[in-house]
């Protein structure tokens, strides 16, 4: 969902990663939650990226989800610029299955934290990001909760 008021911002560092990432897009929109997403790279646009970073907290983002492979420096980019709260997704590559996304993802210095999910775990990051938000809206917390009975009845032998 692109919205002129996102409350979550989802990124991601190659066009290819799309249908990946948009399952968390998918995620936010079944609970509600106005977000948006982009293409930005920490390689390959950095001046852009640091400038939509600024852009959207000024628009009322309250947590970016960054989704990239390979050497993952997309989420350490966005966590460095912002005091919003970041979750990195590593994504699976070529060789390395995602180990080095991963890997890259989760070494931060210290003051540059990054929430990380599992490689590909982009509908958990949605879900990390409703939770993050459900902490100051009781709506989105009741729907979280509706979610987790109906996957409960879903799983239960």
């Amino acid at each position: 969902m692109s919205t002129a008021n996102p409350r979550v911002a989802v990124l991601t560092g190659s066009p290819n990663d799309l249908p990946r990432v948009e399952k968390a897009v998918a995620v936010l929109d079944s609970l509600g939650i106005a977000s948006e997403l982009r293409v930005l790279s920490a390689h390959r646009t950095p001046h852009e990226t640091v400038q939509y970073v600024a852009d959207a907290e000024a628009r009322g983002v309250q947590v970016f989800i960054a989704c990239a492979g390979m050497a993952n420096h997309l989420a350490g980019v966005v966590a460095a610029h912002t005091l919003r709260p970041v979750i990195g997704v590593p994504l699976g590559s070529t060789n390395l299955s995602g180990l080095d996304s991963l890997l890259s993802t989760v070494q931060m210095p210290p003051g540059v934290p990054v929430a990380t999910v599992a490689v590909d775990g982009t509908r958990n990051a949605g879900f990390l990001a409703a939770r993050i938000l459900g902490l100051q809206d009781t709506e989105i917390t009741a729907r979280l909760a509706e979610v987790r009975e109906k996957d409960k009845e879903r799983y239960t032998l």
